[in-house]
């Protein structure tokens, strides 16, 4: 790259030490943006995402490998408790308790990482133990939902595994370190990363024993006993004898290098997460606590199954046939509470439940808008709620309402469907209803409807939530923006994060025609909140429209701006948004008024 003369000449790049003194990543961009500023315009801005400097061998031979690793030999994470409980809100109906407890320990296990690092000190304390969480609650209340959510939130590295598919020596499925190899791979090779990665095993009451001493029970435990290095620490070998990818890698490697390295990853700061059901806990836990009541005279007076889980206790997991050291490596516990048909209610109607986004995507792949009234809603919970497998069963219900729809409708000339409680009880003769009357008024009018209601509450929650980065750059949302954003976010099945992110890019792109236009031709522009409104709404169906309606707009206001300098001097502008509706008319205007 050649080298950009910015006019800071003065300035050495030369520490005292005579090494390089490197510009941040943050001063490098601007340097660069400014300068392709200048040559070309405002049009042109750099994006990039991370510049290392390049690593030289102590024998003075240039060496780039090993700069990937380097962006993450260092865990920087400062996401607080109560930030990533309040995401977890927005996506997970009930278990206040399980998302305020994940939510701590998880953060506390990454930010004590982060502060040791910062400090210099031995982030490894002999006898430490690390946060990794067990999780009890019945099949479908979002157990694995929550870990995801989690992992996706704060960037790691997640894999999922099955304790039943583990045996202690791997000779059904694979062994416990397939799973540190499988993180490996999720984080595309990159140790680094990896090490600070997430392990989730679901159905991890499957291993636990029943105190017998033949049969699978000492599968059982031996798959226990051989969890319990990794849970702690341990060092894995990534590559493994039998793995014809390991060997071909490895014998390229010696060919280039002439070095045997075994790689290994030490499993020190990944945090396990375990789950399961644990049908038959409660018993464990009701008669632990009876017998303390009749010791002291209490009375205990426990009407469901979830009400003694909240009593656990790490003695509890013993009973039920988990080793002690098994247990002693897990020190947080989190119940998850069984869903109510209300509670799955509540799910369905939020506006980030996969579960519904997924089914309006497969109807928007036809281009066809589903719309679901509330009362739809509530029968598919009640549905949902009489197969007593949790959130899982909404899919099910879902599936069988619709199904016919989805095959009948993307032949026939349909842009919407209206989801009823007559469709959700009787699909078949409601698709037969449909198909005689398409132009039915009435349909038509509860689709606009829902529509209209959709976007006001979007608008409402925009109204009391902060959009992400506008502050950051000094941006306001007006009427008009959130509008646009609701409008965006339903349009195109967006996040109205994503979408309010969408917009803010295209308000960035058209106020760098402001820089652009001065270094055009030396004129000041600024255009009005409701100028850029006007183009914003100009680019809704098609954000190429955007680029076209800015340049024509700048052309014809060099013509006209240059005018008028010539004859008055002014050279700074202020832009309304009637320049927007009609720039020639708006030029004409001014010019006329000068001369």
């Amino acid at each position: 790259m050649k080298e950009l003369n910015t006019g800071n000449a003065d300035i050495s790049n030369e520490k005292a030490d005579g090494t390089l003194n490197l510009p941040s990543q943050k001063d490098l961009e601007k340097e660069i943006s400014n300068y392709l500023s200048k040559k070309y315009g405002g049009r042109i801005r750099v994006v990039s995402q991370m510049a290392f400097p390049w690593q030289v061998k102590s024998d003075g031979t240039d060496q780039n490998e090993g700069v990937e690793a380097e962006k993450h030999s260092k865990m920087s994470f400062n996401i607080k408790p109560e930030e990533l409980e309040a995401y977890l809100n927005r996506y997970v109906i009930r278990q206040d308790n399980a998302k305020a407890v994940m939510a701590t320990k998880i953060c506390t296990h990454f930010n004590k990482i982060t502060y040791l690092q910062e400090k210099g000190k031995d982030p490894h304390l002999i006898g430490g133990i690390k946060n990794n969480i067990i999780l009890i609650g019945p099949t479908g209340v979002g157990k694995t939902y929550i870990v995801k959510l989690i992992a996706a939130k704060l960037g790691v590295p997640f894999v999922k595994g099955d304790a039943t598919k583990f045996s202690e020596t791997g000779y059904v499925g694979g062994d416990i370190e397939d799973l540190i190899r499988d993180l490996v791979q999720e984080a595309d090779g990159d140790l680094e990363r990896a090490q600070y990665g997430i392990v989730y095993i679901d159905e991890i009451d499957k291993i636990a024993s029943s105190h017998h001493v033949s049969g699978p029970d000492v599968s059982r435990s031996g798959v226990q006993r051989a969890l319990l290095k990794p849970l702690e620490e341990t060092e894995v070998n990534i590559r493994v004898p039998h793995d014809p990818i390991s060997q071909i890698e490895a014998i390229e490697r010696y060919r280039k290098t002439g070095e045997r390295v075994k790689q290994s990853l030490n499993t020190r700061n990944i945090l396990f997460i375990l789950s399961g059901a644990f049908e038959g806990l409660s018993d464990i836990i009701k008669n632990r606590l009876k017998k303390k009541g009749i010791g002291f005279g209490a009375v205990i007076d426990i009407q469901d199954e979830m009400g003694w889980l909240r009593h656990v206790k790490p003695q509890d997991l013993v009973e039920y046939g988990f080793e002690p050291e098994f247990v002693g490596r897990i020190p947080v516990i989190s119940i998850l509470e069984e869903l109510s048909e209300q509670d799955l209610f509540e799910i369905l109607r939020n506006p980030n439940n996969s579960i519904i986004m997924s089914k309006k995507q497969d109807f928007r792949a036809y281009a066809i808008d589903l719309k679901f009234e509330e009362d739809a809603l509530r029968l598919l919970a009640h549905h949902a709620y009489q197969e007593h497998t949790g959130a899982r069963a909404l899919v099910s219900a879902v599936e069988r309402a619709l199904l016919p729809f989805e095959k009948k409708l993307p032949s026939i000339d349909v842009s919407f469907l209206v989801v009823t409680s007559d469709v959700v009880n009787d699909p078949e003769q409601e698709l037969q209803e449909l198909l005689e009357n398409l132009q039915d008024k009435a349909r038509l009018r509860r689709y606009k409807a829902i529509l209209a209601e959709e976007k006001q509450n979007l608008i409402s929650r925009l109204e009391q939530e902060d959009l992400p980065l506008w502050e950051d750059f000094n941006l306001k949302p007006t009427p008009n923006r959130l509008d646009l954003v609701a409008q965006l976010s339903l349009k195109e099945d967006l996040d109205f994060r994503q979408a309010g992110e969408r917009v803010r890019s295209w308000i960035e792109q058209i106020k760098s025609y402001e820089d652009s236009f001065f270094n055009r031709c030396g004129l000041r522009i600024y255009l009005e909140e409701d100028a850029v409104d006007k183009l914003l709404y100009s680019c809704m169906d098609d954000s190429t429209n955007l680029y076209v309606q800015c340049e024509r707009l700048c052309n014809i206001l060099e013509y006209g701006l240059t005018l008028i300098r010539e004859k008055t001097a002014q050279n700074i502008f202020n832009i309304s948004a009637e320049a927007v509706n009609n720039p020639e008319l708006y030029i004409n205007r001014l010019i006329r008024s000068c001369y």
